[in-house]
């Protein structure tokens, strides 16, 4: 289970960092308008600092969940496994607040935090937890 737990928690990693460049790269594109439908690229523009500073926090989770999958296959697995769990338990908690705080947006919530809700899962059955 822990190996489908890593596995799932390094696909989260992927979603954040296409999420990061959506937020950070390509908030006025027109992909990025549509996702989180921002509206004209004028009206995008007005929120892209903001936008820009949020992609990074989901970068940096996701660099969690990286380097503590290299940890724990390097031989540290509780140190790695805690990176693990603080970025896609971060990443899961954010998918709740979105989802409580804003429910037109049920369906990003759940495309941002099912897969690292289902690695919480699989990690701690692997870890007998």
């Amino acid at each position: 289970m822990v190996i489908a737990g890593l596995v799932l928690a390094a696909i989260a990693a992927l979603v954040h960092v296409f999420i990061f460049y959506l937020e950070s790269i390509a908030w006025t594109s027109e992909r990025a308008r549509a996702t989180f439908g921002t509206g004209t690229v004028e009206q995008a523009s007005a929120q892209k600092e903001l936008a820009f500073n949020q992609g990074f926090y989901n970068l940096f989770l996701a660099i969690a969940v990286g380097i503590g999958i290299g940890v724990y296959a390097a031989g540290q697995e509780t140190v790695g496994l805690t990176l693990v769990f603080t970025g896609i338990g971060s990443m899961t908690a954010a998918a709740l607040v979105l989802l409580v705080t804003s429910r037109d947006k049920t369906a990003a919530a759940l495309k941002q935090g099912v897969i690292p809700a289902l690695a919480i899962i699989a990690l701690a059955l692997g870890v007998g937890l």
